[in-house]
């Protein structure tokens, strides 16, 4: 879901040939994107109607391919933005990028995308609890609970953060 986001939201930016899509998708994403997966992507949004593709003439060069955003892929790309399954919710990136359009999410799809995070930590944290409360004793590896107790760490500020997103969630 989240390279079709980033493709969806440079496509709503204007219209751009494949290349010049490519590089602007890889700048906010580690992930990289290759063209094994950018172009099949594109062909299946352009038989979706999410995108349309027009060819480009260029004096003494190859053709260039321009794809250009619909209406359906902005309401696509609206409904992607929205939208936090909890298979995805895992995912700190999938969580990330949402965040950064909350500006254009209704309060109401704001708090879901936090609660379903939020849910995620829940279940992680506990499960942290359960292995620390397995690990420690003598003779049970020190570095392992250092591990996990960092773990609980990062999960409590994420926690906390999130707790400060939600005063801000009606906003704007």
């Amino acid at each position: 879901m989240l390279v079709e986001i980033f493709v969806l939201s440079v496509l709503r930016a204007g219209a751009v040939h494949g290349y010049e899509l490519k590089r602007r998708v890889q700048r906010p994403s580690l992930t990289p994107l290759s063209n094994n997966s950018l172009y099949p992507m594109l062909r299946r949004f352009e038989a979706d109607g999410l995108v349309t593709k027009s060819v480009e003439e260029q004096d003494g060069r190859p053709a260039k391919n321009v794809y250009a955003i619909t209406d359906a892929g902005k309401a696509r790309l609206t409904q992607l933005l929205t939208e936090l399954p909890a298979a995805l919710a895992v995912s700190e990136e999938e969580f990330f990028v949402r965040v950064s359009f909350f500006g254009e999410i209704p309060a109401a799809r704001r708090r879901a995308i936090l609660g379903a995070r939020e849910a995620v930590l829940d279940a992680s944290r506990a499960q942290i609890g359960i292995l620390l409360a397995e690990s420690g004793g003598p003779g049970k590896p020190r570095w392992r609970t250092r591990v996990m107790e960092h773990a609980l760490e990062i999960n409590q500020r994420e926690h906390d953060w999130i707790a400060e997103l939600e005063k801000d969630v009606d906003k704007e």
